[in-house]
């Protein structure tokens, strides 16, 4: 069976007692790309690697997982209309980009790039000796920020969230509805995942159980629906989450 038919099997999903669905991708099911010191495994269509029933999970476009050996890397290349979030789990990443900003990324920091009128940016494993493992995540804009003919020009942040444990951490909120949370848990540890809208949660450190499954480093989990669900550490642990909130319904108007 081929990495695509076992993922499309896993894209099956599976219903909660409480009416949400959850769909496992497992860390080896993901489509990998292989190149010159670069191991990349995607959760979504990427590169040479299409399927159309797994484009994206609402405005989420990528979800990568790099492995850099040392010295290596992506000479410069161009995005744009995509918000780039890149989260660095062991080594130090060197960035570049068009504007002029340089800078290193390390374990507990969290970096965003906006590309919305387009960037060129080249990254990097900082050393010559240790390898470099990252996630890079891309959302598309909103139909509404799209439409706009006049995007904002590339913008760039990074800032450190390291010494929060134990509870669901708010990241970045890229606009309504749109947040990205993180979790360092100790063995034991719960948390709820929002209770509406589409959740993609991936374990980047340990292992965990959500819905009854449990999940190791490099699994990914998309829940929709509506109602709660729990990640439960089994070991010291780490997840990145991005919620997707349902969109409020507008109110009607009662005729007079």
């Amino acid at each position: 069976m081929s990495g695509l038919d076992r993922l499309r099997r896993r894209l099956r999903g599976r219903g909660t007692s409480t009416g949400r669905d959850v769909v496992v991708v497992r860390g080896a099911e993901r489509y990998e790309t292989v190149g010159d010191g670069i191991t990349t495994r995607h959760s979504f269509s990427y590169g040479a690697h299409y399927d159309a029933d797994n484009v994206a999970f609402g405005p989420l476009r990528a979800v990568n997982e790099e492995l850099l050996d040392p010295g290596a890397g992506y000479e410069g290349h161009r995005h744009s209309d995509v918000e780039i979030v890149t989260w660095v789990l062991e080594g130090v990443l060197a960035h570049e980009d068009s504007t002029g900003t340089r800078g290193l990324v390390r374990p507990g920091e969290v970096q965003h790039v906006s590309a919305r009128a387009g960037l060129e940016h080249a990254e990097r494993n900082a050393s010559d000796r240790e390898p470099l493992r990252f996630v890079q995540m891309m959302v598309a804009p909103s139909d509404e920020e799209l439409a706009d003919p006049d995007p904002p020009p590339p913008a760039y942040r990074q800032w450190d969230l390291q010494g929060a444990r134990g509870y669901l951490l708010d990241v970045l909120r890229l606009r309504d509805g749109v947040t990205l949370h993180a979790a360092l848990l100790d063995s034991g540890d719960v948390v709820a995942l929002p209770e509406d809208g589409l959740v993609h949660l991936q374990v980047t450190r340990g292992s965990v159980e959500v819905a009854g499954t449990r999940l190791e480093a490099g699994d990914v989990v998309r829940v929709s629906g509506r109602g709660p669900v729990t990640v439960t550490a089994i070991t010291s642990s780490e997840i990145l989450a991005w919620h997707f909130a349902a969109p409020v319904p507008a109110p009607t108007q009662e005729r007079p």
